[in-house]
């Protein structure tokens, strides 16, 4: 019962939009509607696939996640660690240098290996960082099913707002990237002016 009314009073989530709340509210909201045992797990719902641990000298994803009871969450982990394993593979075959202390990368999911090469070979780092938050995205939506209003759906959008939290956070950099060219184009015109003046 919960889970129908809370989903029926959320936005609809689409790629690329801004956020219509913060994580932080839907939390707020759905640990209300969800219950004690449902809202525990949305701690699990992050980004990251494995929490550091401070005893953890190498990367918190070198191990598998540990399962929790929603397999939504673990599909996750374990793509999200299969994205970051090769990843860093990846981008030690790109440096020549040895990433001995992460372990093999993983190949399944495919999506997420492959997410990470076509990544790679991306000139611009934020055309890069877009593809692994579209290949985030759809990886979310294949392990959500067609349900809206089920635990799972919950889940899956409370990882959709921290993608969506992320991607405006790139959208404020590259605008600011673009002022600081056009401030820059505008002093050299308004130099180029004063030289010709002075001649």
């Amino acid at each position: 019962m919960g889970y129908y009314y809370l989903g029926a009073q959320l936005p609809y989530l689409i790629y690329g939009q801004t956020p219509p709340m913060t994580s932080k509210a839907f939390k707020e909201l759905a640990s209300e509607l969800m219950g004690s045992s449902g809202a525990a797990l949305l701690e699990y719902c992050t980004l990251d696939p494995a929490p550091p641990k401070e005893e953890n000298k190498g990367a918190a994803y070198a191990e598998p996640a540990p399962a929790t009871s929603s397999s939504l969450i673990n599909k996750w982990k374990e793509w999200e660690r299969t994205l970051r394993l090769n990843l860093a593979k990846n981008r030690s075959l790109k440096l020549k240098r040895e990433a001995s202390t992460l372990g093999d990368a993983p190949a399944v999911p495919a999506d997420a290996a492959l997410a990470a090469k076509n990544a790679m070979a991306m000139e611009s780092p934020l055309e890069a960082e877009l593809h692994l938050c579209r290949a985030q995205w759809d990886a979310i939506e294949s392990f959500q099913g067609l349900s809206s209003f089920s635990e799972s759906s919950m889940y899956a959008y409370m990882l959709k707002l921290l993608i969506m939290e992320r991607m405006s956070a790139f959208k404020t950099e590259e605008g600011h990237n673009e002022y600081k060219a056009l401030y820059a184009a505008i002093l050299g015109e308004r130099k180029l002016e004063f030289d010709s003046w002075q001649k």
